[in-house]
């Protein structure tokens, strides 16, 4: 048996309401609650199922980015995670440069799986996971929402446009995962205290031996989505029809 890498972020709670700053430089983060990304809390409580069934080992948690996200890790750690790593980083991290330090870590752990959430709810790219695959020239299994082990093999069930598809890989491998494949587990007391004793290290991508990223993407200004105009209550049919025609929509 192997270990199991799983990748977090630290991203803004999806139950709070974004703000823009005035300047449009950015979204407002003082004092905004911070949280583990939806997708990847649902990719660590699969590791950790699968660790809970003898199938791996340990399950090691990284995340890439700035300090606060050791904020995160301990929480990675009181679900139930064996040890952590930050790798430290100031400023944001593209996809390819994430992959790459995974890469670099598949290669020091040599895991069975890694497990990464399929996209973060920040930014939307959704491209780890595949870069991740390429460079390691291994299977992927993306947007999984069931997920089997079966020796050297895995079965992974994906939501498509069609209905349901069921593919089989060949371990090791990358999945990522989908809303559907499980729920994340509740943090009880007993394990925050005990996480605050698993390890936590830290690193740095030239430790790592990743070049210092370039930045291919600049985003030039933030803005809200418009608001939302009232809508328009209608009798019958023949009234909506009317006014959808003067709206010039039919």
């Amino acid at each position: 048996m192997s270990p199991i890498l799983v990748g977090i972020k630290r991203v803004i709670d999806y139950s709070v309401r974004v703000r823009v700053k005035p300047d449009g430089s950015g979204v407002v983060t003082d004092g905004v609650k911070m949280s583990i990304n939806p997708f990847d809390e649902i990719a660590l409580e699969e590791a950790l199922r699968i660790k809970e069934r003898n199938l791996a080992t340990e399950v090691i948690v990284i995340s890439i980015g700035a300090h606060e996200a050791q904020q995160q890790l301990r929480t990675a750690l009181a679900m139930g995670a064996d040890r952590a790593l930050l790798v430290q980083v100031d400023g944001p991290v593209e996809p390819l440069t994430a992959a790459q330090v995974f890469l670099k870590l598949v290669q020091k752990h040599q895991p069975q799986l890694v497990i990464l959430g399929k996209q973060a709810i920040d930014d939307d790219n959704g491209q780890t996971g595949q870069m991740l695959a390429a460079l390691w020239e291994r299977p992927q299994a993306t947007y999984a929402s069931k997920l089997e082990l079966d020796g050297a093999r895995a079965r992974v069930t994906r939501e498509v446009d069609a209905g349901l598809e069921t593919i089989e890989i060949d371990l090791p491998a990358v999945v990522t995962t989908d809303l559907r494949l499980n729920e994340p587990r509740y943090i009880k007391l007993p394990d925050i205290m005990k996480a605050k004793k698993k390890p936590l290290d830290v690193t740095t991508l030239a430790e790592l031996g990743v070049a210092t990223p370039t930045q291919g993407i600049r985003t030039l200004k933030f803005e809200a989505p418009p608001t939302r105009s009232r809508g328009v209550m209608v009798k019958d049919a023949a009234e909506l029809l009317a006014a959808l025609q003067q709206r010039g929509v039919l």
